[in-house]
């Protein structure tokens, strides 16, 4: 059946009551969007800055994000004093008052744990890094500067990560790659500007949500989208059984002059977004699969990202993929590793989660340099939070586990208009409370949108009478020192 005459019969039947629909919903939402984000879409084709606020450093971010707070303590925060106060108790001085989560508030001993793996230093400025755990990351020391006082409010997952992604832990705001492909748009449009794809460490570990890619309040077509491994990278993209190309290409077209139509009666800007949706999708049925097929990756790329960058899914593979997507000029994308949550038998499974993300995470910086690539593209690997000096439940000889800690954490980014080599920020002894040059999740989120050319401060959108901004309402600075 044609979709166009299908759809004048039933404008026919119901023509009254349709027509009529539409004048007052025009008039409400002409009412209700004054100055609002989707009136402001409505008013313009194209990103929402025409051009960066000032000259970019950086064209596209790629962020590893570690899903459930790995332990900076273990990782990159070295304190040589931790061996001398192991399994003492955590003085309230140091502790001063921390809302503890539910997991620990209970307990009636907090006895401090020093990390049970060996640090070194590397890179011609020394820094301390777990090379037990991190091998290959302790080989781009000189290319990497490690935040080591990342701080947020947040101490539970699900408002850290929310928080982290959009900038507040309430729910339903953009995240990240929304706002950037709201505002920059995207060179690429065979395929979205914002893809995200999710691997598993040692353990599946706490949910993931689409929310956490969503546009919010911006329009739907900014929504990151999730590939995945397997047949169909992305969900219903290919046509069914039966639906040649040109069958498909003949309803895309009756179903784009049905929602014009209707974007004519109504203006709402969603109708716009939804046909520049479908067609996105249909460019993508060829620009995907281009994408996916690795086969054309030499044995060397390969033998640098780990002998998992073969298996679809994995963290290495998703690196891979993150490569071959910055390569095509996709401004954002972001690989969730699930499962750092390590609340018990923490030196086992940093052990399998470090094992299966250092060399991918490391390859991905030194792949992107030999190819040209990293000084304009920005790498991030870090979480939502750190973890705690004290052990969580009964600290043994060869295990124990620790809670979250959102006072400070490490994060470390390269490339893209950062300075290489550097440390930042200076932890207590315990590892526990900032002593020097706090590095907030939105300062941190300010700054790479300052490599990127935007004013975060600038970069508005105005939303149920507020102005809306990535980096939130408290306030936000871009930290100058990590700028080259």
């Amino acid at each position: 059946m044609d979709p166009v005459l299908e759809h004048h019969r039933l404008q026919t039947r119901r023509n009254l009551l349709f027509q009529a629909r539409g004048c007052l919903g025009t008039a409400a939402l002409a009412s209700l969007l004054s100055h609002d984000v989707r009136a402001a879409e409505n008013s313009r084709s194209g990103p929402a800055l025409a051009q960066p606020h000032f000259p970019a450093t950086a064209k596209r971010v790629i962020y590893l994000f570690m899903a459930g707070g790995p332990s900076h303590i273990d990782m990159f925060d070295y304190k040589p004093a931790l061996r001398k106060i192991h399994g003492t108790e955590l003085p309230e001085s140091i502790r001063q008052g921390q809302r503890l989560t539910g997991m620990t508030s209970g307990q009636k001993s907090f006895p401090c744990v020093a990390p049970m793996f060996n640090f070194t230093r590397h890179g011609e400025r020394g820094t301390w890094i777990n090379a037990e755990l991190l091998p290959h990351t302790a080989k781009i020391a000189d290319e990497i500067s490690i935040i080591r006082t990342m701080n947020t409010e947040a101490i539970n997952h699900d408002p850290a990560i929310t928080f982290i992604n959009t900038g507040t832990q309430q729910l339903g705001r953009p995240s990240f790659g929304s706002w950037l492909s709201y505002g920059l748009g995207s060179p690429n449009q065979d395929l979205p500007a914002y893809v995200t794809m999710i691997s598993v460490g040692a353990k599946p570990g706490q949910a993931l949500y689409s929310r956490l890619w969503s546009s919010g309040f911006l329009p739907s077509k900014h929504q990151g989208v999730q590939f995945r491994s397997g047949e169909d990278p992305v969900l219903y993209l290919s046509n069914p059984a039966g639906i040649p190309a040109e069958l498909r290409r003949s309803m895309l077209d009756s179903l784009a002059e049905i929602n014009s139509q209707s974007y004519q009666q109504l203006g709402d800007p969603e109708i716009q977004a939804r046909i520049a949706q479908y067609e996105m999708a249909y460019r993508m049925q060829t620009s995907v699969p281009d994408l996916m097929d690795i086969s054309d990756e030499s044995e060397s790329t390969f033998d640098l990202y780990g002998p998992d960058s073969k298996k679809p899914g994995t963290f290495a593979a998703n690196c891979v993929l993150a490569r071959r997507l910055a390569e095509r000029g996709v401004p954002f994308v972001q690989l969730f590793h699930r499962g750092w949550d390590q609340h018990g038998n923490l030196p086992n499974e940093i052990r399998t989660n470090a094992g299966g993300t250092d060399q991918p995470a490391a390859a991905l910086v030194r792949d992107l340099k030999q190819r040209g690539m990293l000084e304009d593209t920005v790498v991030i690997f870090g979480g939502e939070f750190g973890r705690t000096i004290y052990s969580q439940g009964a600290l043994t000889k060869d295990s124990h586990g620790r809670d979250h800690h959102g006072r400070c954490f490490s994060t470390w980014v390269a490339g893209g208009g950062f300075k290489r080599g550097f440390d930042y920020g200076v932890t207590d002894d315990y590892s526990y409370n900032i002593v020097q040059d706090p590095v907030h999740i939105n300062d941190l989120n300010a700054t790479i949108l300052h490599t990127l050319g935007v004013d975060h401060n600038r970069f508005t959108v105005k939303y149920q009478g507020l102005d809306w901004k990535l980096t939130g309402v408290e306030g936000a600075n871009v930290v100058e020192p990590l700028l080259a």
